[in-house]
């Protein structure tokens, strides 16, 4: 396995790449998008792993830090959901032109909603495979705000709710949420994306994982109705929760099966 470092040039500034290559041609391509904010930083180790593994078994694995995030160009509060979806898109198409084999997007929590509007934006078929995915960017947004009130709370200023910060954003404001500056297009692009079943003849595979889960939640189930999407429960770390989770072995087994029936 090789792994290569690089900035490529994106809408006028530079994204980080990481490439994790497989010897000789790859089975497939997997393009890594992300989750939202600190949750990015708490996946790495894991995420990481992942990818060795994926090249192992013969994929080439991308990994981009999306604009104003990671390694990349550009500021958190500067960041917007349209320019993560055209960072989306220039990942795609660089896997495509450097190898030209099938392709899939592989998403944590909000990159899985990032790759379910990706994968709809282009014709190819390009399947998914997402961990936990969100299934309502307006609720992880909400959820993402708590982070705020409870901060304020701690420091004696607890005023207010979601709905103020909310109203805040609406007017033009920017906000600063548990170190982030979150601006109001990134946060509207954020409450306005829903997780979606793939347009034909896209495949999806959803893993949620949780400690002793044996089972997946309700909620999963009633998005996957009627639907061919794939959900596998999965009894491991939530590494986008704790800092310091270096493994997730049971995940990581589970989703090379997963990705094998993806890119088989």
């Amino acid at each position: 396995m090789t792994l290569e470092a690089a900035f490529q040039r994106v809408d006028g500034s530079d994204r980080f790449c990481l490439w994790h290559l497989p010897e000789g041609k790859p089975r497939g391509g997997i393009v890594y998008l992300h989750p939202f904010a600190e949750e990015m930083n708490r996946a790495r180790s894991v995420v990481a792993r992942q990818a060795k593994g994926f090249a192992a078994a013969g994929y080439a694995v991308l990994q981009m830090d999306l604009y104003g995030c990671g390694d990349s160009a550009g500021d958190f509060s500067e960041a917007s959901w349209a320019g993560w979806r055209s960072d989306a898109r220039a990942a795609m198409t660089l896997m495509q032109d450097r190898f030209n084999v099938p392709l899939c997007l592989w998403g944590l929590r909000a990159g899985g909603l990032l790759a379910n509007e990706a994968a709809r934006e282009v014709a190819t078929d390009i399947s998914l495979l997402l961990w936990q995915p969100v299934l309502s960017g307006q609720q992880h947004l909400q959820q993402f705000l708590r982070l705020s009130l409870a901060a304020d709370m701690l420091d004696g200023r607890g005023q207010g709710g979601t709905e103020r910060l909310l109203a805040r954003l609406a007017s033009g404001e920017a906000i600063e949420v548990a170190g982030y500056t979150l601006s109001p297009a990134l946060a509207e692009g954020l409450a306005a994306s829903n997780l979606a079943p793939p347009a034909k003849p896209q495949h999806m595979h959803c893993i949620e994982i949780a400690p002793g889960a044996e089972e997946v939640s309700p909620a999963l189930v009633r998005f996957a109705a009627g639907s061919a999407v794939q959900l596998v429960s999965c009894d491991d770390a939530q590494c986008w929760l704790t800092q310091g989770v270096q493994a997730a072995p049971v995940l990581g087994t589970a989703s090379l099966a997963a990705m094998r029936a993806l890119l088989p």
